[in-house]
């Protein structure tokens, strides 16, 4: 009887016994200019008819694909030394991948990596995923911009030690996923517009972990594109961000409730725009979120915070607005922000909207250098523009629509519940604004600010 097993097992054929798929066994050539998409496809569907296991890209071979589709039970899995590459082609990638949710934004929706009401999968590897996303490939003239990665309603993900570059617009697109790990990963997203890190849309129980983001948009971003898909239990910790936008945006696409995020152990540097950018503008409610632990350097905006309506989603159509919900309980402390090589526009800026306040914040244990320069015409700046569908003007609320001002270290309005505790503002050069001002801010309870070292008196808060 053994010796009729042993017999059985050595003419099996090896692809059903085996648990990797070598791209190679499939037909890659692995030169770089050959295009593979079609032998790296039949790795995948081999390895999930077989039960799963791992899709090989070896060591030392660049793969060239267009679009390719992961499945049950697949990990791909890059070795050490391994390029998996976006082919240059616009026509290479797939029109059946879904769509990018942003209005005005059909020239992302292809992508090159996609899966969808897929089950327990996985890219990892110390490998490189290069998207070849440069400008003389792609751009809206020239067909399109496809993102890196898209997976829509996928459970159980792990995406473990990779590294990912180059993509022509997101780097990664989740949408409505359950059950996401994200784990010692690398980001370089510089070559071309709009080059987001990871973005979240509708998902539940997201971690993500000692990984670093350089990018040319938001380094993470936290949406619900639909109502009924909540984007909830995120947890983000021992991460490094550099960007030319946002470290962390949460929010725009926010037609479901997005809440129960924490962020920890993380430093923010080299940022044009802001470290947290927290932004709600569709019918969901944003709730119960908590930031600690801190270090930003470079960070205009270390906390920017609107309540505002704006039509973010594709599917909703041109001209109408969902009524504005509710966006509270958040919690910021033990935080360190040395901005003394930037200009005066450098202060931490919250603002509801007219009869719809963002609801209690507390801000505790902060360390504030900014290099100054506010002049009397600032200090006296107290028409600040609202965020109004005639001042964005189909655009996002972005500072730059409201200018300078008119406080050093903090400006707050149509708040209702705001805590400022034990808050430390180093001003380097003159500057003529007041700390903290508060316009329409109910139950305001500061604290222990100091300037300069210098304990503040209330009479320093203007209130209006």
């Amino acid at each position: 009887m053994k010796r009729i097993i042993l017999v059985i097992l050595i003419y099996l054929p090896l692809t059903l016994l085996a648990k990797d798929f070598n791209v190679l066994d499939y037909g890659a050539k692995g030169d770089g200019t050959t295009l593979d998409t079609r032998a790296v496809q039949s790795a995948i569907d081999a390895c999930t008819q077989n039960g799963g296991g791992r899709v090989l890209i070896p060591s030392g071979k660049t793969v060239l694909i267009g679009t390719i589709y992961l499945k049950d039970y697949v990990t791909l899995h890059l070795e050490n030394g391994a390029v998996l590459l976006g082919s240059p082609n616009y026509s290479d990638y797939s029109t059946d991948t879904h769509k990018n949710m942003y209005k005005n934004e059909p020239h992302m929706d292809r992508c090159l990596i996609f899966a969808k009401d897929a089950r327990s999968i996985a890219i990892d590897g110390y490998g490189t995923i290069d998207g070849n996303g440069y400008q003389k490939n792609f751009t809206k003239a020239k067909g399109g911009r496809p993102m890196m990665i898209r997976f829509v309603n996928v459970t159980d993900i792990h995406l473990n030690n990779i590294t990912l570059i180059n993509p022509a617009a997101w780097t990664s697109a989740w949408l409505y996923c359950d059950n996401i790990s994200v784990s010692g990963i690398n980001i370089k997203s510089r070559v071309n517009n709009n080059g987001d890190g990871l973005d979240f849309d509708g998902c539940t129980n997201v971690r993500v972990v000692n990984s670093n983001f350089d990018n040319s948009d938001d380094s993470i971003c936290l949406q619900a594109s639909r109502p009924d898909r909540p984007c909830k239990n995120i947890t983000v910790s021992n991460c490094h961000f550099s960007t030319k936008w946002g470290g962390m945006r949460i929010g725009l696409l926010s037609r479901g409730n997005i809440e129960s995020v924490t962020v920890t152990n993380c430093t923010f540097q080299n940022i044009q725009d802001s470290g947290l950018k927290i932004q709600q503008n569709e019918g969901g409610e944003m709730k119960n979120m908590v930031f600690s632990n801190l270090v930003m350097e470079n960070v205009p905006r270390p906390i920017f915070m609107t309540f505002a309506p704006q039509r973010a989603s594709v599917d909703i159509p041109e001209g109408e607005l969902e009524p504005l919900t509710s966006m509270h309980n958040f919690s910021f402390s033990n935080i360190v922000v040395d901005n003394s090589k930037l200009d005066k526009n450098s202060a931490f800026f919250l603002t509801g909207f007219p009869e719809h306040r963002i609801e209690d914040i507390s801000i505790k244990d902060v360390q504030f250098v900014v290099s100054g320069g506010g002049t009397a015409e600032d200090a006296n700046k107290w028409e600040i523009k609202e965020y109004t569908q005639e001042v964005l003007n189909g655009w996002w609320p972005e500072f730059s629509l409201v200018g300078t001002l008119p406080a050093s270290g903090i400006y707050a309005r149509h708040i209702d519940g705001l805590v400022v505790d034990n808050f430390n503002l180093i001003v380097l050069n003159k500057d003529l604004r007041n700390p903290i001002v508060l316009d329409d801010v109910l139950h305001a309870d500061i604290n222990e600010l100091r300037l300069n070292r210098t304990l503040v008196p209330l009479t320093k808060i203007n209130t209006k």
